[in-house]
């Protein structure tokens, strides 16, 4: 971003939209519609209306994990926020301390060896910093299944800018689908929150097209703003077959999140077509690595800081984004995960 943007803590949504007022759902939320440098301002319920026939909307299907778990470090409280698992079954764990009023603070990990006991006498052991130069995020074993170790004990994770705890079906969009395995995001794939069934009717109604993708999203960065680390996707078959036609077709390709822009682009060749694929992505996307295949996509409001905000700038441009929040700002729009949402759309080309 350019100049500095202050974002003030009376625009943080510190609950879901749902809680604000007798009779709202999750769509009373407000969208903020960016193409090129013009801003509109409209209500989620008008996305219909933005969309037309042929566009393909690129979903995020991963469910949200219940990621937090409290413990011990020897005589200290503690929590664990579950991050990812490793291909070695090993997981990426962040260790915080309990603030007293009901959340967290961040704090290095570690050292190799520590011993964190959790519900269950389950046992977790740090072995090594997920990445060098960093204490933040630990590698660690565990001594039983962690899907059914946060299925009984967990609680989604909640950072200090929310009111209050939740449960964990707030966190659940209406995409999120249950995995065999027990994986999912260790926080909600927000921008598909306000999304309700009858939205998703009324699309398909309006010949919107829809590809569901996978990827399982790690803790955010609120404290380091550093950039993604790999995370597991999978674009399949069907929805890839869905992206290429809809673009030799003429419609848009709008992701749903971010998420859905790192999956779909990691899928992508130089050629621009999508092919299948799954694993670990450790693609970031930036201005100068550019997108190959998304037109658009609705997100909800970052940090100014954020890592996240040079995907937004590699769609649309770095003064449609600077445009777009100093807006957000002036109309009071609110942030963070239970806030409003932001349309982002490129200017009219063909592909």
């Amino acid at each position: 971003m350019g100049a500095p943007l202050c974002v003030p803590d009376s625009l943080v949504a510190r609950v879901p939209a749902e809680q604000r007022g007798a009779g709202l759902g999750r769509d009373a939320v407000r969208l903020l519609v960016s193409q090129g440098t013009e801003v509109t301002h409209r209500a989620f319920t008008e996305l219909p209306a933005l969309l037309r026939a042929g566009d393909l909307l690129v979903v995020n299907t991963s469910p949200t994990l219940a990621a937090a778990v409290d413990g011990r470090l020897g005589h200290a409280r503690v929590v664990v926020h579950f991050s990812t698992r490793g291909a070695d079954g090993r997981w990426a764990v962040e260790l915080r301390d309990p603030d007293g009023k009901g959340t967290t603070r961040a704090r290095d990990g570690g050292p190799a060896g520590s011993v964190v006991r959790l519900p269950g006498n389950v046992r977790l052991v740090y072995e090594e910093p997920m990445a060098a130069g960093s204490g933040r995020l630990w590698w660690v074993r565990v001594s039983a299944d962690v899907p059914a170790l946060l299925r009984r004990h967990g609680r989604p994770i909640r950072y200090s800018y929310t009111e209050r705890d939740q449960p964990l079906s707030v966190y659940q969009t209406v995409f999120g689908l249950p995995s065999a395995d027990g994986a999912g995001s260790a926080e909600m794939p927000s921008a598909g929150r306000p999304f309700t069934a009858s939205m998703v009717a009324e699309l398909v109604s309006r010949g919107v097209q829809f590809a569901p993708v996978v990827l399982h999203t790690g803790v955010a960065s609120q404290e380091a703003h550093e950039p993604p680390y790999p995370e597991l996707f999978e674009v399949p078959e069907a929805s890839a077959r869905l992206i290429n036609a809809a673009r030799a077709g003429g419609g848009r390709v709008v992701a749903i999140g971010t998420t859905a822009v790192r999956a779909v682009e990691s899928a992508a060749g130089p050629d621009g077509v999508v092919r299948a694929a799954a694993g670990r992505t450790e693609l970031v996307v930036t201005p100068e690595r550019g997108v190959r295949v998304v037109d658009g996509l609705l997100t909800g409001l970052h940090e100014p800081e954020a890592s996240h905000l040079l995907m937004l700038e590699a769609v649309a441009g770095r003064a449609a984004i600077e445009r777009g929040y100093a807006e957000a700002v002036r109309r009071l729009y609110l942030w963070h995960e239970f806030g409003d949402v932001h349309l982002i759309l490129r200017d009219e080309a063909p592909h």
